[in-house]
C-alpha cells in the first residue's frame, strides 16, 4: 500500500490474508479496493509480489515460516489485532500450525475467520484436491455450459470467483457486521460447491417445474434460443443477441431484416434450431462492427463480442473508466461504486516485505 490514507467504505478494517491461489487473493483485492488494510502472510523467503498480478494490488505483505514457532507466533499476533482473516488451505492445515479458529478466536474473540475451499470443511471430499472445473462439475453448472457435444469450462469465473471469492467477501462482511453488535466473531465456511449451487438457484427453480431441459443449447439462456445466443459474422468475429422481451425481439427482426415468417414463433422451442440457422445465414452477410453500428444501443439487445484486448476501446467502458492504467498496468477499476466513500486502488503489488513488528505497532 501507498502511504496515503485508504479510501473506501472499509477504511479502518484490518484483514490478514494467508497467501493462496484463486479466490483468496481476489477476495483480498476486493476488500483492499474498498479501503481495508490487507496484510498478506507469505511463506518465508518471498521477497516481493509479482508486479503483473493485479489481484495482489493494494496490500502489504510479510514473509513468515509458519513452521517456526516464533514466526507462527507473529502470525497469531497479527490475527489477534485483525477484524477479518482469510485462508484457503485444506481442512486441518491451519489447526496443525496452531492457527486454527479455536486458537485464534481464543486470542481475538471478535475475529471473523473466513475459510475458502472448493469442497467445504466437511463432507466426503473435504480433504480431496481439486480445481474450479472439478467443483463446478458436481453442481450441474458445468454440464449446462457449452455446445451440444461437450461441456466447456467458463474460465474459472463460476467456481473460484463467482461461487468462491464473492461469497467469501459477502460472508465475512456479514459476519463482521454481526460482530459489531454481538462482540463475537465466528467462522465462515465458504465452499465453492455451495456458492455455485446458490448461483444456480434460478435454474434449479426452472428444473423443479420441468421448465429446464438437461441438454445444452436447448434452453432460453444456454444458447438454445435463437434470440439469446451468439452469431458468427462475415469477418469471423461474433455478435451477442439477447432480445428476450417481445418488443425487443420485434426490434431485432425489423432492424436485422429477419423477414422469414417463421421468426414469428419466438418461443416455440421446437423451431429454435432451424431459426438459429436462418438467423446465422443473415448475420454472415455483414462484418461484426457493421452489425454493431446498426444494432448496438438499440432495443434489439445486441452487442459485439469483444476480446479482452478490444474491450478498453469500447466507448461505454472508456466513458466509465471501467478499465484504468495504474502504475503502467491496465486493470479493472474497483467495483462496485460508492457515492460517498469511493473505493480506490490502494497501491501496486508490493515489491518488498513489510516489517511485521511495525504493522503490529501501527495496529495497536
Amino acid at each position: 500500500m501507498s502511504g496515503k490514507t485508504p479510501s473506501g467504505p472499509l477504511a479502518g478494517i484490518r484483514v490478514v490474508e494467508f497467501a493462496g491461489l484463486g479466490p483468496v487473493p481476489f477476495a483480498g483485492m476486493l476488500l483492499s479496493d474498498m479501503g481495508a488494510d490487507v496484510v498478506r502472510i507469505e511463506r518465508g523467503g518471498v521477497e516481493r509480489l509479482a508486479a503483473h498480478d493485479i489481484t495482489a494490488r493494494g496490500r502489504r505483505f510479510v514473509a513468515l515460516d509458519l513452521k517456526d514457532r516464533d514466526q507462527a507466533k507473529t502470525a497469531l499476533d497479527l490475527a489477534g489485532k485483525a477484524d477479518i482473516l482469510l485462508e484457503g488451505f485444506r481442512p486441518g492445515v491451519m489447526e496443525r500450525l496452531g492457527l486454527g479458529p479455536d486458537d485464534l478466536l481464543a486470542h481475538n474473540p471478535r475475529l471473523v475467520y473466513g475459510r475458502m475451499t472448493g469442497w467445504g470443511q466437511t463432507g466426503p471430499l473435504a480433504n480431496a484436491v481439486g480445481h474450479d472445473i472439478n467443483y463446478i462439475a458436481i453442481t450441474g453448472a458445468l454440464a449446462a455450459v457449452g455446445q451440444g457435444t461437450k461441456p466447456v469450462p467458463p474460465l474459472n469465473l463460476v467456481g473460484d470467483y463467482g461461487g468462491g471469492a464473492l461469497y467469501l467477501v459477502m460472508g465475512v462482511l456479514a459476519a463482521l457486521n454481526e460482530a459489531t453488535r454481538s462482540g463475537c466473531g465466528q467462522v465462515v465456511d465458504c465452499a465453492m460447491v455451495d456458492g455455485v449451487l446458490s448461483l444456480m438457484s434460478m435454474f434449479q427453480s426452472w428444473l423443479n417445474i420441468d421448465s429446464w431441459k438437461e441438454r445444452r443449447e436447448a434452453n432460453l439462456l444456454d444458447g438454445g434460443a435463437h434470440f439469446y445466443t451468439t452469431y458468427a459474422c462475415r469477418d469471423g468475429r461474433h455478435i451477442a443477441v439477447g432480445a428476450i422481451e417481445p418488443q425487443f425481439y420485434a426490434t431485432l427482426l425489423r432492424l436485422a431484416q429477419l423477414e422469414d415468417p417463421a421468426f414469428i414463433a419466438q418461443h416455440d422451442s421446437t423451431q429454435w434450431p432451424d431459426l438459429r440457422e436462418k438467423a446465422q445465414a443473415v448475420f454472415l452477410t455483414r462484418d461484426r462492427d457493421e452489425w454493431a453500428a446498426l444494432l448496438e444501443g438499440t432495443d434489439a439487445c445486441v452487442a459485439p463480442v469483444l476480446t479482452m484486448s478490444e474491450a478498453p476501446a469500447h466507448p461505454h467502458i472508456a466513458a466509465r473508466a471501467s478499465l484504468i492504467a495504474k502504475d503502467g498496468v491496465l486493470q479493472a477499476a474497483p467495483a462496485p461504486r460508492f457515492s460517498r466513500t469511493p473505493s480506490a486502488i490502494q497501491g501496486a503489488p508490493p515489491q518488498q516485505a513489510d516489517d511485521p513488528d511495525a504493522i503490529l505497532s501501527a495496529w495497536a
